[in-house]
């Protein structure tokens, strides 16, 4: 079911929307080797060019979207690099999504257990402030009980347990629920104000990462931002949008977009790379919805990451020095699609005492991509110990993160380094909090 395409089979899908975009691929493979997964299975599926063939194919009706089509998008990480080499800018992430819807009305009736799961999770956790903070209280107790430690000493099942158990020992220690921030907040800048900021909390990041989140507000402040965190906001929708869900995205979108315009904030905030690309892509959600394509548009205009803000209002005021070589991962998303580069290597080269290190690749995705560590482990795998044996030649003693998939993952590439030097994975906010912050 999507909406009202509900009736739509997954070819019409995409004759309607990827067609006329799969076109204007000529086919040049510019975009072979910066494709992670092209570079680690070495395929022509595994290549944007070679998966948006596929999609014209199965438009046109000469291949079988769940037969052919599926498993090449799948194994896709959405990273998006392909769209910042290709010279005549084939939008591939709207292909993508499109190829996800889909792929996911032809499944319709008969999606595996699993499918369903993950249908279910998205479609009743996510959208639910509440029912998510009930989940960040639950990790918070089972990590309290000890629990969380018995797991990573737990050898024995690490051969054969399954992609969240790795994922999960690799989790940070989580906040007590009762030391989170409330939404509905208003925090007055310290010194002069210089404008109203609106924080995009997000759920991972505030359920698992919430002193990132509580950093970022102090950070603001900092600044000279008052911030607000408007109550009503909800998840992004980027996971739904990923999954084929294309109507659950827009029903979050469209929440998102009314409690930002009541929060009467200059600019809205978020930490997140991959929150922040489907924050700024909202307007494209609604080209079917004249009135709220145009409110996306005013929201998408006032969307910044952290690091923007603090480059434009700030510089934030150091009061310490900090040891030791940094480096910093790119995330995808805010590089290739919310076109972030220069802003966190001028934060981190600006931090005393630090000796900054540009990595080789930086911009080659970790293989997070979303949910797809969750879904395809031993292929992220891959991508990422080529990343972690990258970071070793840096001699680097901390990496620095701008996303929760990638810190998650790298975090994860940390603790396999058998033998290396300890390597600290910090969010960019951890690392400036610490030099800036009381």
């Amino acid at each position: 079911m999507t909406g009202g395409r509900a009736f739509k089979s997954g070819r019409e899908l995409l004759e309607e929307q990827a067609w006329d975009s799969a076109l204007r691929c000529v086919q040049c493979g510019y975009c072979l080797p910066v494709c992670p997964t092209y570079c680690s299975m070495g395929k022509e599926s595994a290549s944007p060019r070679g998966r948006i063939n596929l999609v014209k194919l199965a438009a046109e009706g000469k291949v079988d979207v769940l037969q052919d089509l599926s498993e090449p998008i799948d194994l896709c990480l959405g990273c998006r690099a392909c769209e910042t080499a290709c010279p005549v800018q084939v939008p591939y992430g709207h292909i993508l999504e499109a190829a996800k819807e889909a792929i996911v009305a032809e499944r319709a009736e008969g999606a595996t257990w699993e499918e369903r799961l993950r249908a279910g999770i998205l479609r009743h956790l996510f959208p639910y402030p509440r029912r998510l903070r009930l989940a960040g209280g639950l990790l918070w107790l089972f990590q309290r009980a000890g629990l969380h430690s018995l797991l990573r000493n737990a050898q024995f099942l690490a051969k054969r347990a399954p992609a969240p158990f790795h994922l999960g020992t690799a989790l940070p220690r989580v906040e007590a629920p009762f030391r989170r921030m409330r939404r509905g907040s208003l925090l007055p800048a310290r010194g002069p104000k210089k404008g109203r900021a609106a924080f995009f909390a997000g759920c991972i990041m505030d359920e698992i990462f919430h002193g990132v989140n509580r950093s970022t507000v102090d950070l603001l402040r900092h600044v000279g931002l008052e911030v607000t965190i408007p109550k009503a906001q909800r998840c992004c929708g980027a996971l739904h949008a990923h999954q084929g869900m294309r109507a659950q995205a827009k029903r979050l979108a469209k929440a998102n977009i009314c409690a930002f315009e009541a929060s009467g904030a200059e600019v809205y905030v978020n930490n997140a790379g991959g929150c922040g690309a489907m924050l700024r892509e909202y307007d494209r959600l609604f080209q079917d919805e004249p009135e709220w394509r145009e409110r996306a548009a005013r929201f998408v205009e006032k969307i910044r990451d952290i690091s923007e803000v603090l480059v434009h209002y700030g510089p934030p005021t150091y009061r310490k020095a900090w040891e030791g070589v940094i480096v910093y991962q790119d995330s995808c998303h805010l590089r290739n699609v919310q076109k972030v580069v220069e802003e966190p290597r001028q934060l981190l080269r600006s931090i005393p005492g630090a000796v900054y290190v540009e990595m080789e690749d930086s911009d080659r995705c970790c293989g997070s991509g979303g949910i797809y560590n969750l879904l395809h482990f031993e292929e992220s795998i891959k991508i990422l110990d080529d990343k972690m044996k990258v970071v070793a030649k840096t001699g680097a003693s901390t990496l620095v993160t701008t996303n929760p998939g990638c810190h998650l993952q790298m975090r994860l590439g940390a603790e396999r380094r058998k033998g290396s030097a300890p390597l600290r994975v910090r969010h960019l906010v951890e690392v400036l909090a610490e030099v800036c912050l009381e």
